[in-house]
C-alpha cells in the first residue's frame, strides 16, 4: 500500500487525513534469550518489517483505532478513562499503552489512528513492541511530551507488564526505539546502555517462521520468569545477571531443578552474547554457528521453550549448509521462528532444503522471511 493510499484510507475512515506517521520495526533476537528481564545482555537486530500508525490529533478526548489487519474493526475510548481491555484483543495494547502514559502522568489528547502492520503476529518478531513504540512515537509527537526513546521503549514495556499481562523484559521494545540501520544492537539491560555492531555485509539474516501456534499472554513464559526469580532469591543477588557459573553450583542444593536449569541457562547465554560480539568483529560464521548452536541446545534442555516444529527447522538448515549457516530458535519459544546467519550464495540452498524437509517432517508449512537490519522509530509529519 502506497503512502497515498494509507492517506485515502484514513480520511474515507476518520473523514479527514492524517497529520502523521510513525514508524517502528519488529525485531529478531540473534542471541540473549530470556536473559533481559535478569538483567543481562541481548544482541537483538531490528528488521525492515515494520509497524506505521497513522494519526490525526483531535479535539476532544476520544481515541479512535483501526487496523488494516482487522477490516471493520474499530475500537474508541477515551483517554482518561481507567484501563480495561475493549472489544478486540488487538487494540488492548493500544489502550495499555495510552494506560501506561497516563501511569507516568501523561495524558493524550483525542486522537484517530490507523494501523499497519507487516510485522507477523505470534512468530516470535515482536510485533506487539511495533505496535507499541510506533504508537508511542506518535502520542509523543502530538502531545509534545518530550519523551526518549529510552522512555518510549520503558513505557511500552510497562503497558505489556502491568495491562496487557505479559512479564516481558525490555529488549524488544528498545531495539524499536533505538535500532541503527545494518546493524544488531548490543543492549545491556540493567543500564539500558545500547552499543550498535556492524553486521558483516556478506551475511544474510532469513527467519523462518514454523507456523506452529505460538501465544505468550497465558502460557508459561510468565512461569519462566518466576523460575529466575527463585534462583536469583536462592543465589542472594539482585539479579542473574550478577550470579555465576561457581555461584550457582556452590548453591545446587538449594535449588529445585527448574530454577538451577533456568539460571544456568541465563548465565551461559550472558556468555554466548559477549562472546559473539567480539566473532562478529571478526565476520566469523563456524565460530557464530558454534554459540547459536550452544543457545538452541540450552533454550531446549535448561529452559525447556523448544518444540518440535522449530528443532526441525534448525536440524534442517545444518542439514543443509553445515557450519556455513547460524540457526537458533528465536523470540519467546513454545514455537515462533528461527533465525538464521548465512552467506548470502548460499540463501537459495538453504531455503530448498527447508522446502523439500520441513513439512514432510512436520506436516507444516514454513513461511520464509528475507530480513536487512532496519532503523528504529521515525516519526514524520506530513506537510
Amino acid at each position: 500500500m502506497s503512502p497515498e493510499d494509507h492517506q485515502a484510507t484514513f480520511t474515507t475512515l476518520f473523514g479527514e487525513p492524517p497529520e502523521g506517521v510513525a514508524t517502528a520495526p519488529g525485531r529478531v533476537n540473534l542471541i540473549g534469550e530470556f536473559t533481559d528481564y535478569n538483567e543481562g545482555f541481548v544482541l537483538p537486530v531490528a528488521l525492515d518489517k515494520v509497524c506505521r500508525i497513522f494519526w490525526r490529533s483531535r479535539e476532544d478526548t476520544q481515541i479512535r483505532v483501526a487496523s488494516l489487519q482487522y477490516p471493520n474493526q474499530i475500537d474508541s475510548f477515551a483517554s482518561n478513562t481507567d484501563y480495561a481491555h475493549g472489544p478486540h484483543v488487538w487494540s488492548r495494547y493500544v489502550r495499555g499503552v495510552v494506560a501506561a502514559a497516563r501511569a507516568w502522568q501523561h495524558t493524550t489528547r483525542g486522537i484517530d489512528l490507523l494501523i499497519d502492520s507487516q510485522v507477523p503476529e505470534g512468530k516470535g518478531l515482536s510485533s506487539s513492541a511495533a505496535l507499541e513504540v510506533s504508537l508511542l512515537g506518535a502520542l509523543n509527537a502530538t502531545n509534545t511530551w518530550g519523551l526518549s526513546p529510552t522512555d518510549i521503549a520503558r513505557l511500552g514495556q510497562l503497558a505489556e507488564n502491568d495491562f496487557v499481562g505479559c512479564q516481558c523484559g525490555i529488549m524488544d521494545q528498545l531495539v524499536s526505539a533505538t535500532a541503527v540501520a545494518g546493524h544488531a544492537l548490543l543492549i545491556d539491560c540493567a543500564s539500558l546502555e545500547c552499543t550498535p555492531v556492524p553486521l558483516p555485509e556478506a551475511w544474510a539474516i532469513v527467519v523462518l517462521d514454523s507456523n506452529h501456534p505460538r501465544q505468550l499472554v497465558g502460557s508459561e513464559y510468565n512461569q519462566r520468569r518466576l523460575d529466575c526469580e527463585e534462583a536469583r532469591d536462592s543465589l542472594g543477588v539482585s539479579s542473574l545477571r550478577h550470579a555465576n557459573r561457581k555461584t550457582l553450583t556452590a548453591h545446587r542444593a538449594e535449588l529445585s531443578d527448574n530454577a538451577y536449569r533456568r539460571a544456568l541457562h541465563v548465565i551461559s547465554e550472558n556468555e554466548r552474547v559477549l562472546t559473539l560480539v567480539d566473532v562478529l568483529k571478526q565476520g566469523s560464521l563456524p565460530l557464530t554457528q558454534v554459540l547459536l548452536a550452544a543457545g538452541q541446545q540450552s533454550l531446549a534442555e535448561n529452559f525447556d521453550v523448544t518444540v518440535p516444529a522449530t528443532d526441525a527447522l534448525v536440524v534442517l538448515a545444518h542439514e543443509a549448509l553445515g557450519k556455513r549457516v547460524a540457526a537458533r530458535q528465536t523470540g519467546g519459544g513454545f514455537g515462533g521462528a528461527v533465525v538464521c546467519l548465512c552467506d548470502h550464495r548460499d540463501v537459495n540452498t538453504l531455503l530448498q532444503a527447508i522446502d523439500a524437509g520441513y513439512t514432510q517432517r512436520t506436516g507444516l508449512h514454513a513461511d520464509i522471511i528475507r530480513c536487512d537490519p532496519g532503523a528504529g522509530l521515525e516519526v514524520s509529519w506530513y506537510d
